[in-house]
């Protein structure tokens, strides 16, 4: 990933709902959910909801699909890896981050060169205030 890329997407999160309908599609896993689910769930109106998750799709943070009237959203995981994965590029010189904690465990998805555990759990606050973790 380059550097204008990673700003671009980094900036589609420096805002509190986008950074919870991503959180949230997270932890939905690869199904996603339909936009009047994440609605519901973030507590904000359609058509803010959606504005926001047209920035995440935009940011290539998140993918979107219809499903004859409902529009499904989903967080694209490679796009997740390569961000993370540019975050911690040479981390401690090249000498790796050691054990990251959440990081690894039998839940965990493997993405371009690190791993990431659940989303939600010791220590970890669910995307959605009464959200179930993973």
């Amino acid at each position: 990933m380059e550097r204008e890329a990673a700003v671009r997407t980094l900036s589609a999160l420096a805002q509190e709902h986008r950074l919870a309908a991503f959180r949230l599609l997270v932890q939905a896993g690869r199904g996603g959910m339909a936009a009047g689910e994440i609605v519901e769930a973030l507590g904000i109106g359609a058509s803010s909801a959606s504005f926001h998750l047209a920035q995440l799709v935009q940011a290539g943070l998140a993918t979107q699909s219809r499903h004859g009237r409902s529009i499904r959203y989903a967080a694209d995981y490679a796009a997740m890896g390569r961000l993370v994965s540019y975050l911690v590029e040479n981390c401690s010189g090249g000498e790796g981050c050691g054990e990251v904690p959440g990081c690894c465990g039998e839940n965990a998805l493997e993405l371009p060169a690190i791993c990431l555990g659940p989303v939600a759990g010791p220590g970890l606050e669910p995307a959605v205030a009464g959200a179930e973790p993973n």
